[in-house]
């Protein structure tokens, strides 16, 4: 249908006609493209143009590094940031817009020498690089909120591997939709799903615009009321509240407390480096060796004093706790787990 700029904006005050196009300093809209949604798909990835590949690829470096090489991923444009290694955004460019692979782009991204520098920073490289914009060091940046939870599931072994399906409603607190409740009398109360359904990975999370999972925006994903392209990262109590109260995290824990015993060796120190190397990717120093073997001390003394409290404690969760665990021991180790799962390192990848 016929479109006209507006006078002031107005609907009722139609000026001169305008006519279908892309901004010409980009690359002319060609000639033998239909100029409908299809040639605008056709025009987005002609070789010639120079902006989809290296928008694309700076936002993937973005998810990897914590950090664009064009810093301003929402603007390209003149009020943008140059780009901080313009030949390597460049090359990257050409190299995904070879095949428009982004498994491969990512592969190559992961396993490049830059990536896997040591995040370990010198008071000097502190002092002359502290944004990391020249990439003298790994990136160390927090995992996106869905991504949070899918490590503990996936650490936890809890996390279905099924691909594709409809959406799920995992753990959420009760009553929280009725506060915002509309006409859909369908949509009015959140109705949790259970078995499988409870550890789909995140992506697959029914999400309601007007109250999105309180646990994913506490670690601030995008509400999806606009256009979002970079997240901003936030410290905040309620995060580690979150870790350590969220039923999907303490029966993840519980979980993993199960693997301690089961899986992680005969002794109290073999339980705890295999849990701190599941959630972290690394062994614990001595120092924090015997600061969780303390607290794993403490625990089983209180949870021996009140055994009503372990049972009550192993039921969160709908996943059934191991039976033949002593259910003391058990609720002791996952404590512990719990704790690592709340530490920096356990939702930061670097």
């Amino acid at each position: 249908r016929p479109a006209f700029k507006k006078e002031r904006g107005l609907n009722s005050a139609p000026t001169e006609r305008v006519y279908p196009g892309t901004p010409q300093h980009i690359m002319p809209f060609p000639q033998d493209l239909p100029e409908n949604r299809l040639g605008l798909a056709q025009w987005l990835f002609d070789q010639k143009n120079p902006l989809t590949a290296r928008v694309t690829v700076n936002r993937y470096w973005q998810m990897i590094f914590g950090r664009g090489i064009v810093s301003t991923p929402e603007d390209f444009g003149s009020q943008g940031d140059l780009p901080s290694h313009p030949e390597l955004l460049d090359w990257l460019a050409v190299e995904f817009s070879t095949d428009w692979d982004l498994k491969r782009l990512l592969k190559l991204m992961v396993m490049s020498s830059t990536y896997r520098q040591s995040v370990e920073i010198s008071p000097e490289l502190l002092r002359k690089d502290p944004s990391n914009l020249l990439l003298a060091r790994g990136p160390q940046v927090r995992l996106q909120a869905e991504l949070i939870r899918d490590h503990a599931l996936s650490v936890s072994g809890l996390l279905s591997k099924q691909v594709g399906g409809p959406s799920v409603m995992p753990y959420q607190p009760k009553g929280l939709w009725l506060q915002v409740a509309s006409g859909n009398q369908e949509l009015k109360e959140y109705i949790q799903g259970h078995g499988p359904e409870l550890y789909r990975k995140s992506m697959y999370t029914f999400w309601k615009r007007s109250l999105p999972p309180p646990s994913m925006i506490i670690f601030d994903a995008a509400t999806r009321e606009q256009c979002a392209v970079e997240r901003q990262s936030t410290s905040t109590p309620m995060q580690a509240l979150v870790l350590m109260n969220d039923p999907q995290f303490v029966e993840a824990s519980r979980l993993i407390a199960q693997r301690m015993l089961f899986e992680g060796g005969k002794t109290d120190r073999d339980r705890i480096q295999f849990a701190f190397r599941l959630a972290t990717s690394r062994t614990p120093g001595e120092k924090e060796l015997a600061l969780l073997t303390s607290l794993l001390q403490d625990q089983l003394k209180v949870f021996q004093s009140e055994p009503g409290r372990a049972e009550q404690f192993l039921k969160i969760g709908e996943y059934l706790a191991e039976q033949e665990a002593d259910m003391i021991e058990l609720a002791a180790y996952t404590v512990v787990a719990n704790t690592i799962m709340n530490l920096s390192e356990t939702i930061l990848k670097g």
